[in-house]
C-alpha cells in the first residue's frame, strides 16, 4: 500500500508546493529555501513560524491552544507551523505577510 502524498501550498508567494506524506511535521521539512514560513525554536515556544492554514490538519493540542490564546490567535484558522502533522493538502500563508 502506498503512503498518501500531503501538497503544500504557499499562495501569494513564488515558493513551489512540496509534496509530503501524510504525518509528516512541518517543521521537519520546511527551510527558508522551500517556504517562506520562518521558524525560531521548532518546538511551539516563541510563535515565530505563525501561519494561517487553510485545509484538513488535526486541531491543535494543549500546548499549542495555550500558545495560540497567548499570542490572541485562538479563534482564528492561525497555527504554528511547528506544530502541524500533516493528513491532507494545505495552503500556508505566514502570518507577518498578513500583517
Amino acid at each position: 500500500m502506498s503512503e498518501k502524498t500531503c501538497v503544500v501550498r504557499f499562495p501569494g508567494t513564488d515558493y513551489p508546493p512540496l509534496e509530503l506524506k501524510a504525518g509528516d511535521k512541518l517543521s521537519e521539512h520546511l527551510t527558508a529555501q522551500n517556504s517562506p514560513v520562518l521558524f525560531g525554536c521548532r518546538t511551539g515556544i516563541c510563535g515565530t513560524c505563525l501561519v494561517l492554514v487553510e485545509g484538513d490538519i488535526p486541531p491543535p493540542g494543549e500546548d499549542e491552544r495555550e500558545i495560540l490564546y497567548v499570542m490572541e490567535m485562538e479563534n482564528t484558522p492561525a497555527r504554528l507551523a511547528c506544530m502541524v502533522e500533516l493528513t491532507g493538502d494545505i495552503n500556508l500563508v505566514f502570518v507577518e505577510e498578513q500583517m
